[in-house]
């Protein structure tokens, strides 16, 4: 069979078909925002960052008498601000190998490594979600009950149904696996114990990565509590979705308390339920997030930037009432310790978006493809002296935490 000289376009196509392959939950979350950059605006492109626009929500009156309510719709932006990149090189010679070898022996494990690359930037966001269930013991995932309370929370929260998804570290993924040896259906036994595989549980298509976090509780110390009363806001338009709590009676001493994406309940404050806003049997939870000041003061006393905010009433009422001055801080885990962290969320939690980058002036034989969103640019360039062709192979990406109320991190 005759040899195959490869170019830019070859490689890119094959490119973008091995990552669209290799992607986990970076094919779960939803994807729809990379058309708004192919859009111009009077003439212009729409630069790194698009609006995203949040839903809104409503108060249900029960009387016959009309109360209009204004239309308070939330947004938040995205920004295209990560490149997963690799570069190779073959000699003339090497440039003659058929694009299967190729795609085997290069390609698939230099992707295989951007795969991972945004993976890991769309896992990293679960620092952002503020819901925490399961045990805390260590041991791993090995029943329904324990996989049960993910989906427990979102069903308590009234997350919608019907695009969930989970992530879980390997531990876990074939703790579960290991459970369902043990059921009667012998489809769903086959499938655990010849493959290896979970598939759908509780109506969540449920995955393994190796890329699933580990998050390590701060330091913590005394017997934090929130410092002053009326500690409630009204909602943020901008998107951001936090506010400042103030807390005091940590250890006297000035020294790291928490990390970002620590997660917290307030004695006396319930989660409601988003649609009816009646009062659920649980404790609201808080994430601490990013702009937080980390340490106490030599008076024990920490102002902490968390999310979500505090409100209390309204259509986007989400807590049953504001924190007591003086009301304890419960935190989720054992301070200083390390927690393999599974996550649970329905599609629209997250966003990915890539964007196709630009074939630069100069560049010869650049090659750019795009497949169900994804997006390779391969530019070859030639090093004549050794008879070398250096190749470098680029993605351009933003992630984005869109709805936090979507996603609940598990743990066993």
């Amino acid at each position: 069979m005759a040899n195959t000289t490869l170019n830019a376009s070859i490689i890119a196509k094959a490119a973008v078909g091995i990552l669209e392959n290799e992607l986990t939950m970076a094919g779960m979350v939803y994807r729809g925002y990379e058309d708004e950059f192919d859009k111009k605006i009077n003439g212009y492109t729409v630069g790194d960052t698009i609006t995203i626009r949040k839903p809104t929500d409503f108060t249900v009156r029960n009387t016959i008498t009309a109360s209009p309510q204004d239309v308070s719709e939330a947004k938040l932006t995205l920004q295209i601000n990560q490149i997963a990149g690799v570069d190779f090189k073959f000699t003339s010679q090497q440039l003659t190998l058929n694009i299967a070898q190729l795609s085997e022996r290069v390609i698939q494990p230099a992707l295989v490594q951007v795969a991972n690359q945004i993976d890991v930037s769309v896992m990293s966001l679960f620092k952002d979600i503020p819901q925490w269930v399961g045990t805390t013991t260590g041991t791993p995932m090995g029943s329904f009950a324990a996989f049960a309370k993910g989906a427990q929370n979102m069903d308590q929260r009234s997350v919608p149904q019907g695009n969930r998804s989970a992530i879980l570290n390997p531990a876990d993924y074939w703790g579960m696996a290991g459970s369902q040896t043990a059921l009667f259906s012998q489809a769903i036994n086959n499938k655990a114990y010849r493959q290896g595989r979970i598939g759908e549980v509780g109506g969540i298509d449920t995955y393994m990565s190796q890329n699933a976090p580990t998050f390590t509780v701060g330091p913590l110390g005394g017997a934090p509590a929130v410092n002053g009363a009326a500690q409630n806001t009204a909602y943020d338009l901008t998107g951001a979705n936090t506010q400042t709590l103030i807390t005091n009676a940590w250890t006297a001493a000035a020294a790291q308390r928490v990390n970002v994406g620590d997660v917290f309940t307030i004695a006396g404050v319930f989660d409601v339920n988003p649609v009816t806003k009646a009062t659920l049997p649980i404790l609201k939870q808080f994430t601490v997030a990013p702009g937080s000041t980390l340490n106490s003061d030599a008076s024990g006393n920490l102002t902490l930037t968390i999310a979500p905010q505090i409100i209390t009433s309204g259509a986007f009422q989400n807590c049953s009432a504001v924190p007591a001055s003086g009301a304890l801080l419960t935190f989720v885990g054992t301070a200083n310790t390390a927690y393999g962290t599974n996550l649970y969320f329905d599609k629209n939690a997250f966003a990915l978006c890539m964007v196709p980058m630009v074939k630069p002036p100069g560049s010869v034989d650049c090659s750019r493809i795009s497949k169900n969103g994804i997006s390779v640019r391969v530019i070859p360039y030639y090093d004549g002296t050794n008879d070398v062709s250096n190749w470098r192979l680029d993605v351009l990406y933003g992630v984005k935490t869109v709805d936090r109320r979507l996603a609940v991190r598990v743990t066993n």
